[in-house]
């Protein structure tokens, strides 16, 4: 029986960068695939890729040989606007560094990705509230970032990248900032918003907790995914 097509599909990508002294490979041969549903853990050494297989796969690099295929489609096929507009309406991004803007308020900030088109109005709006609340942070939602503690920056960003229901959500490091009891705190809700969401789910971690918690687990070394 032929396997379902995935989601996501990584064919031998790799990614290399010349230097002075020659080309410095990366990635070499990546292969990876995903459906909707399903979450996964990659960690590894620091400086073994992981960010940049992370951002490739977000569209945010492109790889400098094999493909990626989201959804049936390759989004580095695209001119830069319709791949700004396909990462804002497939791709959800939680980062280490929450980047909220710090003159918004909660609620904006959750917002500001719908303000290329993909949702408008009040079923925008309800849907950051109903977020907000599902993360407990309810009463939050007219503060500035300044006024929230690193736990509630990241719950807020989480709901940033799950505004537009997207199919893929990817986070680097989401709880590399946190003292351990928030770290578990976040990792629980990316678990579980991600699954209520139906929405594939990348982690790339250092914490060997988090990663035990997701279905599947990949390692990067040297430059290969095992």
């Amino acid at each position: 029986m032929p396997d379902a097509p995935a989601d996501l599909r990584v064919a031998q990508v790799g990614k290399s960068f010349p230097t002075p002294g020659g080309e410095l490979r990366i990635l070499e041969d990546i292969e990876l695939s995903l459906a909707r549903g399903e979450a996964l853990a990659i960690t590894g050494p620091s400086g073994a890729g992981k960010s940049t297989l992370l951002y490739i796969i977000g569209t945010l690099e492109a790889p400098s040989t094999g493909s990626v295929t989201i959804l049936g489609q390759d989004p580095f096929s695209l001119d830069r606007s319709a791949l700004a507009r396909f990462r804002n309406v497939h791709l959800g991004f939680v980062f280490q560094d929450h980047y909220l803007l710090p003159q918004c308020s909660v609620l904006e900030n959750v917002l500001i990705p719908t303000l290329a088109g993909c949702a408008t109005g009040g079923a925008a709006n309800d849907r950051a509230r109903m977020l907000l609340e599902r993360v407990g942070l309810a009463a939050r939602i007219g503060h500035r970032p300044a006024e929230l503690s690193g736990g509630e920056r990241q719950r807020v960003a989480i709901c940033r990248a799950l505004i537009n229901r997207p199919p893929l959500v990817l986070a680097d490091e989401p709880t590399g900032n946190l003292d351990r009891h928030t770290a578990q705190l976040i990792g629980t809700l990316l678990l579980e918003l991600s699954r209520e969401e139906n929405a594939m789910l990348i982690v790339v971690t250092h914490s060997a907790e988090l990663s035990s918690r997701l279905p599947r687990h990949c390692e990067l070394v040297d430059g290969k995914l095992k």
